[in-house]
């Protein structure tokens, strides 16, 4: 097995190659290479539509043109956030004479076409909800087998940037039909418009039933899995079944299609500090797209510097688009997560699952396969930067249920070191090569 600087490099070809067909007729609407970035109405507000008792956190006009107005002036749109996204509970009960969704009048009295230039005005997009079935989960009108052409051609009218598109009261068989027929449709409109697919989150989310290989034709992203809600053991469970199934989940990502573990909940009710952080930069790890559901005009000090934080950002942004792994599951409750990242650099996550205290992590850059001499290694949350020797001991220390999240450099002008498999699975000596047969670090 080689180093992980250059294994990154192996490991991106590899999986270039495995992906050639998917990318050859992926989704051709070229948008989305990064994952994408915003707000999103749903965990924080849900269904709250009694605008006359609540008039400040129900889903109407003004909440999104509050949450527009405070990611364009608080620094967030030049972080990358952009999307201001409508979920669930936004229309009207009924569709128009012309079998067209609608706005609430009375809550969105503008339009959505008004809503989305308000976006636009401010270099932001907006987003919008819709559910392959009969109705949303919500109980409003869903998007029938039939609707499909109109409510796309509906959507592109209203200028709307993102379609979320749910499946509450449809099938198998239907949603089997629905959610490529509405790839088509958006795609027909002539429009671009990021399509999130949630598909495989009602079919189990893996394999057989889930077909991934399509899904990255049809979709930018979709959601695996169930919903998160705002406490750490939601956060943990979610974090569990997509780390647990990385070997299918990790093939199945890149640059314009994601695999999308819902929403950052920083900034809300459940998460401590340390908590936040983990979420943050798991997230990260896992090249998800960065949607927080929390109210941006209260929002702490100290959960805004986590969610602006630039070299966590810079990590889940990179081009590279390769989600990354859990490399290591401790007894102690210490798990490490590796993801390889551009220019032959890459992320490390020490993540404690204990609740005691801070825990002391022994290890060595060597340990985690990193062999290719000294490394400049940046904290991200300390923002302290060292320079580590692969050979050296060190400790990390953790605090309970928290991270500590390190970019590492590539070193400069060294000659890559390669472990290599034998055939009993053991690993074999140390060679110096081009590494042509070396197995990647898939597993430590």
């Amino acid at each position: 097995m080689k180093s992980l600087h250059s294994a990154a490099m192996r490991w991106t070809a590899l999986v270039l190659a495995s992906g050639l067909l998917v990318a050859a007729v992926a989704l051709d609407n070229g948008l989305m290479r990064t994952p994408p970035m915003g707000w999103l109405a749903w965990e924080r507000f849900r269904c709250n539509v009694d605008c006359e008792q609540d008039p400040n956190n129900c889903i109407s006009e003004n909440l999104f043109t509050d949450m527009a107005d405070r990611l364009a002036e608080d620094g967030w749109r030049e972080l990358g956030y952009v999307y201001v996204n409508i979920d669930d509970c936004w229309s009207s009960m009924q569709r128009d004479e012309r079998g067209r969704l609608q706005p609430d009048p009375n809550r969105f009295p503008g339009g959505i076409r008004r809503l989305s230039r308000y976006m636009h005005e401010r270099g932001l997009k907006l987003g919008i909800y819709g559910d392959m079935g009969t109705h949303t989960c919500g109980g409003y009108p869903g998007t029938t087998l039939d609707e499909i052409e109109v409510d796309a051609r509906t959507f592109a009218e209203w200028e709307v940037d993102m379609l979320k598109f749910d499946g509450c009261y449809s099938n198998a068989t239907e949603q089997e039909q629905g959610y490529p027929r509405m790839s088509k449709a958006l795609n027909a409109t002539g429009r671009p418009i990021g399509y999130s697919c949630s598909w495989p989150a009602y079919q189990g989310g893996l394999p057989p039933k889930v077909n991934y290989g399509l899904l990255g034709k049809i979709c930018n992203l979709w959601r695996n899995y169930g919903d998160i809600q705002d406490s750490w053991d939601s956060v943990l469970n979610i974090v569990d079944w997509f780390f647990d199934n990385q070997e299918v989940l990790v093939a199945a990502a890149g640059p314009g299609r994601w695999n999308d573990p819902d929403m950052l909940i920083i900034g809300d009710f459940g998460l401590s500090t340390e908590q936040s952080r983990s979420q943050m930069a798991l997230w990260a790890i896992m090249a998800a797209p960065l949607f927080m559901s929390n109210d941006l005009r209260t929002i702490s000090g100290g959960a805004r510097s986590i969610l602006q934080n630039k070299m966590a950002i810079a990590i889940n942004q990179d081009p590279l688009g390769l989600q990354g792994r859990r490399i290591l599951k401790e007894r102690s409750g210490i798990e490490v997560f590796w993801r390889p990242l551009s220019n032959d650099a890459s992320a490390l996550v020490f993540f404690s699952r204990r609740n005691d205290l801070p825990y002391r992590y022994q290890t060595s850059l060597g340990k985690l396969n990193y062999t290719a001499g000294t490394y400049k290694v940046y904290d991200v949350f300390s923002g302290r930067t060292l320079m580590l020797k692969d050979s050296s001991a060190l400790v990390v220390s953790v605090d309970p249920t928290g991270v500590v999240m390190w970019y590492l450099s590539a070193p400069a002008k060294t000659r890559p070191v390669f472990r290599q498999f034998s055939q009993d699975g053991r690993l074999g000596p140390l060679n110096r090569s081009d590494g042509a047969n070396a197995v990647p670090p898939l597993f430590l």
